[in-house]
């Protein structure tokens, strides 16, 4: 297991911690930089700074560029930093999606870019809980040896859907796996031999808008997750809300303004009976837009000139939108991100999430306050890979 609990720290120790976090970040937000600008960007003393770069430099995370080195006033040329990201000692981090029907393997440099990834379909109902943890811990042994190389490998981050306890490194439930209380981090810990890191794929989406996304995303983010599974988060000054026992999130049975949609709860309504993967395509077979029930065909459908599975999706996109506006409501953020997979590949489909968004909203009259994520249709490995260097990032010491 994995603690992103801080063990005790002296003043002194925080004060470090603090500080190295603060280069760090304004090296990822600026680099290459010289250390005097890191100095007048961040508000620390020339001394803080260098203290505190000789030490990042010493972990392998920044690196000197002298061919950047710009000469001019007194004293030595300044060396610019970057992160290190360079294909010769630069560090990554794996990241693992766990999906109902298929997984995603990446590896992430400290820039949050893939590097590599693999998808591994699946089918989980046939696996079975067990079968597929091993499974999905065999393909990531695999895919790390085929990828990292000579490259310093950091742990692996791993994102999935559901009631995901990070503190405890545990899965306290997942319906559609059929996983509770699966202590997920120590199993893969023991399968690959790294530090290993599990998060709610909501928040962990969240934290990548945070740490490599739009600026808004750092005074506040509302994140909705609308896939095989239904759930959002919420982070404030660059904290992801986890709630008492990390259970903040659940919005499958939030109601979603003018659905009728009925749901296994014995309600009407829900916006993961009315807009998750499993509703659109469910809906799509039943209207012969698809031979079977896959959210991927729906997609490919609509992209082939089938208005049917067009219509479906625009449906689905209304109503994705008059869920997020209940919440934008509720929580008023600078940035509202959405995660859905019609959106992701076409923006037309996020213009309807946006249209029927303001028309409930009663506080939004700004369509750019929502947004896909930055990563794009890389959403996932990067938000997994983001939830071992979130920690990472906020203190570099201890990571």
């Amino acid at each position: 297991m994995i603690s992103d609990r801080p063990g005790h720290h002296s003043p002194g120790d925080s004060r470090r911690a603090t500080n190295a976090a603060t280069v760090l970040r304004t090296v990822l937000d600026h680099g290459p930089v010289a250390r005097s600008d890191i100095a007048r960007l961040c508000g620390l003393s020339p001394a803080a700074v260098s203290r505190q770069a000789t030490g990042l430099l010493r972990q392998g995370l920044v690196r000197e560029l002298p061919e950047l080195a710009v000469a001019g006033g007194v004293g030595r040329p300044q060396i610019p930093l970057d992160l290190h990201t360079g294909a010769v000692g630069g560090a990554v981090a794996a990241g693992v999606h766990i999906g109902v029907p298929a997984s995603t393997l990446a590896l992430v440099d400290l820039r949050g870019r893939v590097l590599a990834h693999r998808e591994i379909p699946y089918d989980s109902a046939g696996l079975g809980p067990d079968g597929l943890a091993a499974r999905v811990a065999a393909e990531l042994s695999a895919f790390l040896r085929d990828t990292a190389g000579d490259r310093p490998l950091l742990g692996v981050g791993t994102a999935l859907g559901g009631w995901v306890d990070p503190e405890r490194g545990t899965v306290v439930r997942h319906e559609a796996l059929g996983w509770r209380h699966r202590a997920l981090a120590e199993e893969f810990g023991a399968a690959v031999g790294l530090p290993v890191r599990v998060d709610n794929h909501a928040r962990a989406v969240a934290r990548s808008e945070v740490l490599f996304g739009r600026p808004e995303a750092r005074h506040s983010v509302l994140h909705l997750f609308v896939g095989s599974v239904v759930d959002a988060a919420f982070g404030l000054g660059g904290v992801i809300h986890r709630g008492p026992g990390s259970g903040a999130g659940a919005v499958a049975h939030l109601p979603v303004p003018g659905s009728t949609a009925p749901c296994p709860c014995g309600r009407t309504g829900c916006l993961s009976a009315t807009a998750s993967d499993t509703a659109l395509s469910e809906a799509a077979a039943r209207a012969g837009i698809v031979p079977v029930a896959d959210p991927a065909l729906v997609v490919d459908a609509a992209a082939a000139g089938d208005p049917r599975a067009d219509r479906l999706l625009r449906e689905r996109a209304a109503a994705v939108g008059r869920a997020a506006a209940l919440l934008l409501d509720a929580l008023n953020p600078a940035l509202v991100v959405v995660t859905e997979r019609s959106s992701l590949l076409r923006p037309e489909y996020l213009e309807e999430i946006r249209t029927a968004a303001l028309e409930v909203s009663h506080v939004c009259a700004d369509p750019e306050r929502i947004v896909s994520p930055h990563a794009g249709p890389a959403v996932l490995p990067v938000a997994a890979g983001t939830v071992l260097l979130g920690p990472l990032f906020r203190d570099p010491a201890r990571h």
